[in-house]
C-alpha cells in the first residue's frame, strides 16, 4: 500500500515520527512536506496529498496540522476525496469500513505520538465494507462530488 503523507509546521514533528514508523512497518509513504518546521500553509500540503490519492498515485493520505480541521477542510475540496480528522481508533477505521475514507488528518497539537500512530494504523488496516448500505451512502456522497459547482 501507497501511502502520501505530508504537515504544516504545526505537524512537522508528528509527520516525521509517523513516516518514519510507517516505513519501518513497510508501507511505502512518500513524503510531500513540509520538510522542516518553517512556517508554511495547510492547503498546499493538502492539495499534495489529496491530488496524489485522487490521482492514483497514492492508495491513501495523511495529512498533520495542528489541529487537523483545516487540513479536512482542505482535502475535501478536491473531488475523490473523502478526508476526516479522526482521534480516536474507532472513528480511523470505521470511517474506511463505512464511508471509504482515504485521507486521515490528525491534529499535532491534540494528540500524541503514540495515540497517532495507533489511528493511523487502524485507518490503514481497514477496509470498506462493501455493504449495500455502504454503497448506497458512498455513492451519493460521490454524486455530491460530481455536482459541485
Amino acid at each position: 500500500m501507497t501511502i502520501a503523507i505530508g504537515a504544516d509546521h504545526a505537524g512537522f514533528e508528528l509527520k516525521q515520527f509517523l513516516l518514519g514508523e510507517l516505513r519501518r512497518e513497510g508501507y511505502d509513504v512518500t513524503d510531500h512536506g513540509t520538510h522542516d518546521g518553517a512556517p508554511c500553509d495547510y492547503p498546499d500540503i493538502a492539495r499534495s496529498v489529496g491530488h496524489a490519492v485522487a490521482t492514483g498515485g497514492a492508495d491513501r493520505g495523511i495529512i498533520v496540522c495542528g489541529s487537523g480541521v483545516g487540513a479536512s477542510i482542505a482535502a475535501n475540496k478536491i473531488t475523490g476525496i473523502r478526508a476526516a480528522v479522526c482521534h480516536d481508533l474507532y472513528s480511523g477505521h470505521q470511517g474506511v469500513e463505512h464511508d471509504d475514507m482515504n485521507v486521515l488528518c490528525l491534529g499535532a497539537r491534540v494528540i500524541g505520538r503514540e495515540q497517532a500512530l495507533e489511528i493511523a494504523r487502524a485507518f490503514l488496516q481497514a477496509r470498506f465494507s462493501g455493504e449495500e448500505r455502504h454503497i448506497r451512502r458512498v455513492g451519493k456522497i460521490l454524486e455530491m462530488d460530481k455536482n459541485r459547482g
